[in-house]
């Protein structure tokens, strides 16, 4: 299906940059700080997220390795697939 494209007009564009501060002035209502830039943020080191990236890397692998495994499985399928077909085909 075609997507509706839609013009990009100065009333447009002024409507959505209006909601978009809307959305800032409210996100700023909500953390009750009326000033964004006194925000303090809670800062971490990047060694404390090292043990999580490490794992993430390992799961990778053990996926990766399933992932070469069932795709020979499915090759095995295709050809026995494929067999079968040719068997039934030539029975008839």
């Amino acid at each position: 299906m075609a997507k509706r494209v839609r013009k990009i007009t100065p009333a447009f564009l002024k409507r959505i940059i209006m909601d978009e501060a809307r959305k800032l002035q409210k996100e700023t209502l909500e953390t009750g700080v009326s000033e964004t830039e006194k925000v303090d943020a809670e800062e971490t080191d990047a060694d404390e997220y090292a043990d999580s990236l490490v794992k993430d890397i390992d799961h990778i692998k053990a996926l990766k390795i399933q992932e070469k495994k069932l795709i020979r499985k499915i090759k095995q399928i295709r050809e026995a697939k494929n067999r079968l077909v040719l068997r039934v085909t030539d029975k008839i």
